[in-house]
């Protein structure tokens, strides 16, 4: 079975593309119409891919790169099918950031995160659309560019080694806090010296991020 981390682990040392800047995206998958006319044959159409097909389609990918499902893991804020792998058909989360993790024949760790778009589908996609391209690198002799292009890429502890922290103990608030004013306070204050522009990290700032767009739904919920 897939190992998938959840919620997002961003890697360290990755820029995070502010929510600001991210695109909307035109991934789509074909589905063919039949005509109600009989005789009147089939067709195909577009429309927008969902998170179990940007999955498929990572996890394919990586198939092609005799990377086996149990040696990837898929990061992201969305919930998880009983296979352990992304559910399709939830509310989109705050972060739509992916990261995918896996280990390469010569057990070495990789990963790819993206975030750029504005939701978690299409980020999916973008990395199996990237990994293909990638692919093609090696298809033509580019073997030893392909494997400089990952080195380096920060590494996922083992499943069962990260232990996630809720928003209250990330952003040190109490358990009887209900003013979101207050996490919002606490938030920026923190922010100012978690953020990599003042000594601190991407990790730490992104992590940061993840516990205030948590801190907002949950006392949204409560309201």
């Amino acid at each position: 079975m897939t190992a998938t981390a959840y919620p997002l682990t961003w890697p360290e040392g990755w820029k995070r593309t502010a929510p600001e800047r991210r695109r909307v995206a035109k991934f789509t998958q074909g589905e063919r119409v039949h005509s109600s006319t009989p005789g009147g044959g089939s067709w195909m159409r577009q429309k927008p891919v969902t998170v179990s097909v940007s999955t498929e389609r990572v996890l394919a990918e990586l198939g092609r790169m005799h990377v086996r499902r149990e040696d990837v893991v898929i990061s992201t804020n969305v919930e998880l099918r009983l296979d352990g792998l992304p559910r399709s058909g939830q509310r989109a989360p705050a972060d739509p950031g992916v990261a995918v993790y896996w280990t390469a024949k010569g057990k070495e760790r990789r990963c790819i995160a993206v975030d750029q778009y504005t939701t978690v589908e299409d980020n999916l996609a973008a990395i199996a659309a990237t990994l293909d391209a990638m692919r093609a690198i090696e298809r033509h002799g580019g073997a030893e560019i392909l494997h400089r292009a990952f080195t380096g890429f920060t590494a996922l502890p083992a499943p069962g080694q990260t232990v996630v922290r809720g928003w209250r103990e990330i952003l040190e608030v109490g358990p009887g806090e209900r003013n979101v004013e207050v996490v919002k306070d606490r938030y920026r204050r923190l922010a100012a010296v978690r953020h990599p522009d003042k000594g601190g990290s991407h990790g730490a700032m992104a992590e940061l991020n993840w516990a205030w767009a948590q801190a907002q739904e949950s006392l949204r919920a409560s309201a």
